[in-house]
């Protein structure tokens, strides 16, 4: 089995990456990828990991970009976690976390929602390598006894359209393509059907797109057969994965309930020298 979408404790997952590595095992992965959300601090350890429990590591990561308000995921692989630009880039990237988890948590403030936001970010801040998100805030509300799961703290408080959601600051998608290129990486559009802008895909393919995300927990068959359909027309490989967090907001429960096909994983691999 081959999951090219997992998250760890260093962005909003739940397992270190230790801890996801030794669940891929169990699970019988024989290709991990790591992608936590606007950091590398993952693939070192993963890689280690990985590396004792025979299973290929790819290094990989999830960079938050923002077109019309609407985020777009954009998926990394292949690329060099030590790339000088890419670093800064990311370093700004997190900064920007740091400063919406304390808007949101000043929204939730006027509806007399009392959290520490110090105690929350300060995980990011003893280590800016960690990537600040809106689970943070979810958990934070739990413990507090305002919600009784982290789903209820995104449906009533922190999603798009509820009273504490402060819309997101980044690059925009084909200027996170770039960056990815650069740091000798391929570029996928992260669950397409979740963005809901289909319309945006020939352009992201005609500014440097490798390839969609085909394969993944929030994709039905109907919508894994339709992204299959356009990768083909606009030329682009598939990727796929689980989206693994390791708690109840995210859907899938273990690493490796969505896989990659072989074949789909060597042309991801192929299309590396393009870039290298």
């Amino acid at each position: 089995m081959i999951d090219l979408h997992t998250h760890t404790t260093a962005s909003d997952g739940r397992c270190t990456p230790a801890e996801l590595v030794s669940r891929a095992a169990s699970a019988g992965l024989t290709v991990l990828s790591v992608t936590d959300h606007d950091t590398v601090a993952g693939c070192g350890p993963a890689a280690a990991a990985c590396e004792a429990a025979r299973i290929e590591f790819v290094a990989g990561i999830e960079i938050t970009a923002v077109r019309d308000e609407v985020d777009v995921h954009v998926l990394g692989y292949f690329l060099d976690p030590r790339s000088p630009a890419l670093l800064a880039f990311l370093e700004g990237q997190r900064r920007q976390r740091i400063d919406r988890i304390r808007q949101m948590i000043g929204k939730l403030d006027t509806f007399g929602i009392r959290l520490d936001a110090d105690a929350i970010v300060q995980p990011a801040i003893d280590d800016p390598s960690r990537s600040a998100g809106r689970p943070w805030i979810a958990r934070a509300l739990v413990a507090g006894g305002y919600v009784k799961t982290t789903n209820d703290a995104f449906g009533i408080w922190l999603a798009r359209g509820k009273p504490a959601f402060v819309a997101r600051e980044s690059a925009g998608p084909d200027q996170v393509i770039a960056r990815i290129h650069d740091a000798g990486g391929i570029a996928s559009l992260a669950h397409p059907g979740l963005v809901g802008h289909d319309e945006w895909i020939a352009p992201l393919a005609a500014a440097g797109l490798d390839a969609l995300e085909v394969y993944h927990t929030d994709h039905d068959q109907a919508a894994t057969r339709r992204y299959r359909a356009l990768a083909g027309r606009l030329g682009l490989a598939a990727s796929g994965g689980s989206d693994f967090h390791g708690d109840e907001s995210h859907g899938s429960p273990a690493p490796g309930t969505v896989s990659l096909p072989r074949d789909d994983f060597d042309r991801l691999a192929a299309l590396v020298r393009r870039h290298t």
